[in-house]
C-alpha cells in the first residue's frame, strides 16, 4: 500500500480518490436534497403565515365593523330597547291611573255631565296609551334588525364546520314569540 518513501501507492492513491469523490457527490447530493427540503419547508410556512395573516386581517376587519356600527348607526338596539321600556312603563301608568280614575268614579256612582266627560277622557287616555305598543313595536324590530345583523357578522367568522351545541340536561328551545297579529288580537 506504501511506497518506499512512505506514500500511497498509485493504485491505492486512486482507489481512496474515488472513494472521496464518491462520498463528496453522495453528501453534495444529500445537501442539495436537504436544500431542497428545507426551500419547500420555508414556501409552507410562508403560505402558512400569509394565508393566516390573510385570515386575522378579515376578522379584524369584522370586528372593527361590529364595533363601528353603533356610531354609524343612527340608534343601536340599547337606546332602542330602553326606549321601549320606557314607552312600556309610562303607557302602563298612564293606564293605571285612569283606570283607578275610573273606578273611584264607579264608587262615588256620580252621573252628571261633568264626571261623565271625566270618565270619557279617562278613557280616551287608556286608548292613546295602548298605541304605545306600535311605536314600540317598530322600535323592537329595528332593534332586532340591527342584532340579526351583529349575529351574522359574528355567525360569518366561525367556521363552517362548527356546529351549534346542545342545550344543557336536556332542556329544549323556547317556544317562538308572539308575532305582531297576535298582540294586536290581544288589544282587540
Amino acid at each position: 500500500m506504501t511506497d518506499s518513501t512512505g506514500g500511497l501507492d498509485p493504485q491505492t492513491h486512486a482507489t481512496m480518490a474515488g472513494m472521496f469523490d464518491d462520498l463528496r457527490r453522495f453528501v453534495d447530493r444529500r445537501i442539495a436534497e436537504l436544500s431542497a427540503e428545507v426551500h419547500a419547508t420555508v414556501q409552507l410556512v410562508d403560505y402558512s403565515e400569509t394565508n393566516l395573516s390573510g385570515q386575522l386581517g378579515r376578522i379584524h376587519e369584522q370586528i372593527a365593523k361590529l364595533l363601528a356600527m353603533p356610531a354609524t348607526a343612527t340608534r343601536n338596539s340599547g337606546l332602542e330597547l330602553e326606549a321601549v321600556v320606557q314607552a312600556t312603563e309610562a303607557a302602563a301608568n298612564t293606564i293605571m291611573e285612569a283606570a283607578e280614575a275610573i273606578g273611584d268614579w264607579l264608587r262615588e256612582g256620580r252621573r252628571d255631565p261633568e264626571s261623565l266627560e271625566a270618565v270619557a277622557a279617562r278613557v280616551n287616555e287608556i286608548f292613546e296609551a295602548c298605541t304605545f305598543q306600535d311605536i314600540t313595536g317598530q322600535r323592537i324590530r329595528r332593534a332586532i334588525e340591527q342584532l340579526q345583523h351583529v349575529e351574522t357578522m359574528l355567525t360569518e367568522m366561525i367556521p363552517p364546520d362548527e356546529t351549534v351545541p346542545p342545550l344543557p340536561d336536556g332542556q329544549q328551545a323556547p317556544p317562538p314569540d308572539l308575532a305582531q297579529d297576535d298582540i294586536d288580537q290581544l288589544f282587540a
